[in-house]
């Protein structure tokens, strides 16, 4: 496994990258509304992306994917297409975003509600939350992945609410997938040991049932076998000397 250490300049750049990666979450989250379809999200963004924040959708493209955005919405656990089937009440959906500035990544997503959710599907939300930052305070030069994998598995398993595995946090930089693979389960004292200058994603995936997913014939859209509504909240960081800086922190959140 060969993990990119990234410079001080490069840091840098990815530190812009993230800033702007939230500012499209902001944008996009007033625009979750019943009625509005995620094809409409997503023509949003890519517009947002390219005419206000000068940058370029990632994933448009990317091994064939069709679209600007990614939309999860209630058992779909990641990689959902936008398409033109207008959201309803009560639906929750994750908005995945990725951009790129002067060749880096930035790359985030979020959880958001259409009007009021379910008792069900806002605490599997919040759990899903605080297990991203459960991971993100852990993180520091020395520790191991498999500590943070443990230590997020153990928070949402307490709760009743399953981690799914297929699917897992990852290197970024020039690259949209690096090494190394961040998963949110492991076991205590094992994988990589973190060094200061690595960026990667912390991206956890937790299902109200079982683990279990399935891909669709589409290639890209991952849904819960069972059916159970599915959060994932998403944060880019890099490993400083002391600890840790999350890249991509929105308006409305404070980095412990």
């Amino acid at each position: 496994m060969t993990v990119s250490i990234k410079s001080p300049e490069e840091i840098a750049v990815m530190r812009s990258a993230g800033r702007q990666a939230a500012e499209l979450l902001e944008m996009i989250g007033e625009h979750v509304r019943p009625g509005v379809t995620t094809d409409e999200l997503n023509d949003l963004c890519e517009r947002y992306t390219t005419q206000v924040l000068g940058c370029r959708s990632a994933p448009l493209g990317y091994h064939g994917f069709p679209k600007s955005i990614c939309t999860s919405v209630n058992h779909v656990v990641c990689h959902g297409i936008p398409n033109d089937k207008p959201l309803r009440k009560g639906d929750i959906v994750n908005i995945d975003v990725t951009v790129i500035k002067d060749d880096f990544h930035g790359d985030t997503s979020a959880m958001f509600s259409v009007g009021t959710p379910s008792v069900l599907a806002r605490r599997l939300s919040e759990t899903c939350y605080e297990a991203l930052w459960v991971g993100i305070r852990m993180v520091g030069p020395g520790v191991r992945l498999g500590d943070i994998g443990h230590a997020i598995q153990t928070y949402a398993e307490a709760r009743n609410y399953s981690v799914v595995r297929e699917y897992c946090g990852h290197g970024i930089g020039r690259e949209f997938h690096e090494e190394p693979q961040v998963l949110h389960y492991g076991i205590p004292g094992t994988g990589l040991t973190l060094e200061p200058g690595m960026v990667f994603t912390i991206e956890p995936m937790l299902n109200a049932g079982k683990r279990h997913v399935k891909l669709l014939a589409d290639g890209w859209t991952v849904v819960t076998k069972d059916h159970s509504l599915s959060a994932q909240w998403e944060h880019m960081l890099v490993v400083t000397d002391t600890g840790v800086e999350v890249l991509t922190l929105r308006a409305d959140e404070k980095q412990p």
